[in-house]
């Protein structure tokens, strides 16, 4: 028994006219949805944006009211060119120069530690380091930007300083030096994996054009990515500088509290940071002039970390390389 086929029957024009309104308007739905899914995340990274700005606002709102009610009762000549900083004393003084110093003298220190060694291993990483051995070393070396600040305050404290206290029999327990050795040890994951990510940022046929004209390993290095990733190397250190004068905890614990005005780096001195914690865990009331220092000195220290940072964005958009 055998069926006859069903004929086919086309489409009027009356059907396709139909069939294409359909197709325009899920596609116009479709498109309604897109935009309001795309408009919902557009306000999400605006608020998030918000939130980082409103935050920045608000912390320069606190510091410059203290701030302006600080050198309504001390001159900002004192505060400028006094070498003396002896605000919780009987016989008030309010030069921040050695506050000031003993940042720069730590920083130094942290930053001589820091740089080359960052740097080294950086290049380590990027050019002769095996794609497996990379990938166990750096995540070691990044543990060490996990450790508590608390605990490399200590550990400079208990253990840096008497081993140097060997070598060097003036050292005074609290003191600069040991502080700053450390503070560059931690600080020193944050330049080499900066600097490593800038440095595989140079492309491969830069290193191939220098080999082909018969450059070695090491003068390839030094003279095609190091120079082509500056930018990125120089951005890195200026942001560990910035990190660097920020530090709290390693100097309140190894450097001690003496506002001292001096470059000697084996005393005890008392860098920016180390006196706001000083004066925030003790009984100092509310209000008072000793109060409204932390915020003078705060704001000294903001306005230092915000032109550093201005300094490395404005030389990462001078100097930066843009590879194809």
């Amino acid at each position: 028994m055998t069926t006859e086929p069903t004929p086919v029957t086309m489409p009027t024009p009356i059907d396709r006219r139909a069939w294409v309104e359909r197709v325009l308007t899920g596609t116009q739905r479709i498109d309604r949805i897109r935009q309001v899914r795309e408009s919902i995340v557009l306000a999400v990274l605006f608020l998030a944006a918000l939130v980082s700005i409103g935050t920045t606002l608000g912390i320069i709102y606190t510091l410059a009211i203290e701030t302006f009610h600080f050198f309504q009762r001390v001159s900002i000549v004192d505060f400028l060119t006094d070498t003396q900083w002896t605000p919780l004393f009987t016989e008030k003084h309010f030069g921040i120069w050695p506050l000031l110093t003993a940042t720069l003298v730590v920083s130094a220190i942290a930053m001589l530690v820091a740089l080359p060694l960052g740097l080294l291993a950086a290049i380590g990483l990027s050019e002769y380091a095996s794609p497996r051995l990379g990938a166990i070393v750096k995540p070691i070396l990044e543990i060490l930007a996990g450790v508590p600040t608390v605990v490399y305050g200590y550990f400079a404290l208990l253990f840096v300083t008497p081993l140097l206290k060997r070598f060097i029999p003036q050292l005074e327990v609290f003191n600069a030096l040991s502080a700053g050795l450390v503070m560059g040890i931690m600080i020193l994951p944050l330049v080499a994996s900066l600097s490593e990510d800038a440095m595989r940022a140079v492309p491969q046929s830069l290193r191939e054009g220098a080999y082909a004209l018969g450059a070695t390993k090491l003068e390839v290095v030094w003279r095609v990515v190091v120079p082509s990733s500056l930018s990125g190397i120089v951005a890195a250190f200026i942001l560990a500088v910035s990190r660097a004068i920020g530090e709290t905890m390693i100097v309140a614990i190894a450097a001690g509290q003496v506002p001292r005005f001096t470059l000697n780096p084996l005393v005890a001195m008392e860098t920016m940071t180390a006196y706001i914690v000083q004066v925030s865990l003790g009984d100092t009331p509310h209000g008072t002039l000793e109060y409204q220092t932390i915020f003078a000195v705060g704001t000294t220290l903001f306005v230092i970390t915000m032109a550093l940072n201005l300094l490395s964005y404005r030389f990462l958009q001078r100097f930066r390389e843009v590879y194809e």
